[in-house]
């Protein structure tokens, strides 16, 4: 018994021991089974012997093999990004010394092709009874791709996706902070401008919208180049470009901006190898003025470049508290005419126009008038553009039409009125609506107005700002039977060629070449000699011309000289309302 309870013991006790080898082999084979399963790549510290293990994915993460990555933490705390370094630094140590919970830190890690890979690493201390660290493990995740896309998100939120200008967000936020400094800082202040790229409507609608991209990229890098260090310059959308100009010393800081930007603008542009010109108009705004938010200034500035666009274009205008109190009156004016309609404060003059060949009334012109009941009777030159910019124009001109259509109608009632020709006027935005065509017939089935008897007049500049899509408006509305004159000729820029190319029956020269005709009977003078080339214009092409603003006689004999076709003014008749313009036309008085 007792040589067996001998041999029994040892025997036991190596069994013991051998079972404990499998068991660990057992546990380190499902350890190297997880770790190369892992997508993540997984690490362990002694912290007590200083020394650390590197899974091989974790190495692999970082482009390594195997044996290139030795058991030391500074392989991995070498490679973290110089930005990122103290931060990740402090995070662990606060975790070794308990005061954070567990390590979790997102930086930039040294990738072996020398590009920083963005990794989260995660881990957990193993402390004695005391609390002290005395091993530290976790893992290590690449997360380049969701960094880089949410990158490419947030560049997306704050810049403009065509020039990779700041967009809007990005430039009011950058203004919220010059107002800030400003704020605090006496001696310190900053100027806005507002950039609009003169007729880019025209190029972008005469080369197509890929150049008018185009084009905007290459006034951005002109913008770039313009500015001082320090300065942004932002797109706010369409052909609408802002700069903050920081830290002026004066407003003359900005205006020479303003102007080295003009000048670096009206250089030709390359566009597919056609030589594009513009110009800028330039609204300034300075914090001198004392804005509390960045929108003002904005909009000031804004107020400012239309002001500046006003005057002639290609220029700069600086802001001032008078443009403030006429923004105020328009925003003023705007309400009031939206009442206008529903209050019937709106109505319709004639004024007749004249065969000057048989010297009667061949037909009238409608105008909207306004007698508001604040103001009194508001000038034209007044509220047309408000209502032209609010785009009230729209429901304004239908009412126009139709109320001048149903006169129309009582007119045709009497005979001599019979053959009575209505011209109406159309604005630019109206010219752009896609249902003008079956707005106006709309109007001529419920009036009952022949078409015949309708002419419409479009401004030069309405037609040449969107020339294809007024081209095939004009053609829908030839086809309902209106007639289609040219208003204000001779004022624009290019009208000659499109003459032929739009269905135009008339010509209507403007009132600026007529007013000087017969001043000393200056036959030969200038204006008397563009009078007689519009004349001779539409003669070769076969369309009508009227002369408006004839005021006297003289001008009316010089009119019949060149032989225009028609004419109308105050030397005829100023306008009229309804009932005494019918009176005139029973009356067919000859001149």
């Amino acid at each position: 018994m007792h040589e067996q309870s001998a041999l029994a013991g040892p025997t036991t006790g190596a069994l013991d021991s051998v079972e404990l080898r499998r068991l660990l082999d057992a546990e380190r084979r499902r350890y190297e089974l997880v770790e190369s399963a892992a997508n993540d790549g997984l690490w362990h510290w002694d912290i007590a012997h200083d020394r650390v293990h590197f899974s091989p994915r974790w190495k692999e993460l970082l482009g390594y093999a195997e044996h290139e990555i030795d058991e030391n933490i500074n392989e991995w705390l070498d490679r973290v990004h110089p930005d990122d370094r103290e931060r990740v630094l402090s995070a662990l140590r606060a975790h070794i010394e308990g005061l954070t919970s567990h390590f979790e830190n997102e930086h930039r890690v040294m990738h072996e092709t020398g590009v920083y890979r963005w990794v989260v690493c995660r881990g957990i201390a193993g402390r004695d009874e005391q609390g002290k660290a005395l091993e530290f493990g976790g893992s290590l995740t690449d997360v380049t791709h969701r960094k880089v896309a949410e990158e490419q998100l947030a560049h997306r939120a704050f810049y403009d996706p065509l020039t990779n200008l700041p967009n809007r967000a990005l430039f009011l936020d950058r203004l919220r902070h010059a107002l800030r400094r400003a704020t605090r800082r006496k001696d310190f202040a900053f100027a806005v401008l507002f950039l609009d790229i003169d007729r880019f409507k025209v190029i972008n609608d005469s080369l197509g919208h890929m150049a008018g991209d185009r084009l905007l990229v290459m006034v951005a890098r002109r913008l770039e180049v313009s500015l001082r260090p320090g300065d942004s310059v932002a797109r706010l959308g369409g052909d609408e470009f802002t700069v903050l100009l920081d830290d002026i010393k004066d407003i003359s800081d900005a205006t020479t901006v303003a102007e080295r930007i003009q000048k670096e603008l009206s250089a030709p542009f390359d566009i597919g190898g056609q030589e594009i010109f513009t110009s800028s108009s330039i609204g300034i705004a300075c914090s001198t003025t004392g804005y509390q938010r960045p929108e003002d200034v904005l909009r000031d500035a804004d107020t400012a470049m239309y002001r500046a666009k006003a005057r002639g274009r290609a220029r700069h205008a600086l802001f001032d508290t008078a443009m403030h109190a006429h923004v105020l009156r328009q925003l003023q004016l705007e309400a009031e005419l939206r009442r206008a309609v529903e209050r019937g404060e709106m109505f319709v003059q004639y004024q007749p126009i004249v065969a000057l060949g048989e010297g009667r009334v061949s037909g009238v012109e409608a105008l909207a008038r306004w007698r508001s009941t604040e103001r009194g009777l508001v000038d034209p030159g007044e509220f047309i553009p408000v209502a032209e910019e609010t785009g009230l124009i729209q429901p304004l001109g239908r009412w126009v039409l139709r109320e001048a259509c149903i006169e129309a109608m009582q007119w045709r009632s009497q005979s001599s009125a019979g053959a009575c020709t209505l011209s109406v006027n159309l604005s630019s935005k109206q010219l752009s609506q896609p249902d003008l065509a079956n707005v106006i017939d709309e109007v001529l089935r419920e009036t009952e107005l022949p078409a015949e008897h309708l002419q419409l007049e479009i401004t030069e500049s309405a037609i040449l700002d969107h020339p294809e899509a007024a081209a095939s408006t004009l053609r829908r509305l030839k086809q309902l039977g209106v007639r289609l004159s040219i208003d204000d000729f001779g004022t624009g820029y290019s009208s000659l060629s499109y003459l032929q190319r739009f269905p135009i029956d008339a010509l209507k020269i403007d009132r600026s070449f007529v007013q000087h005709l017969g001043v000393d009977r200056a036959i030969d003078g200038d204006d008397a000699r563009i009078v007689r080339a519009i004349v001779m214009i539409g003669r070769n092409l076969g369309k009508q011309v009227i002369a408006e603003g004839v005021e006297t006689a003289d001008q009316l004999a010089l009119l019949r000289d060149v032989g225009c076709d028609f004419a109308q003014g105050y030397f005829f008749a100023k306008p009229l309302d309804g009932a005494a313009c019918r009176n005139l036309l029973l009356v067919a008085r000859r001149w």
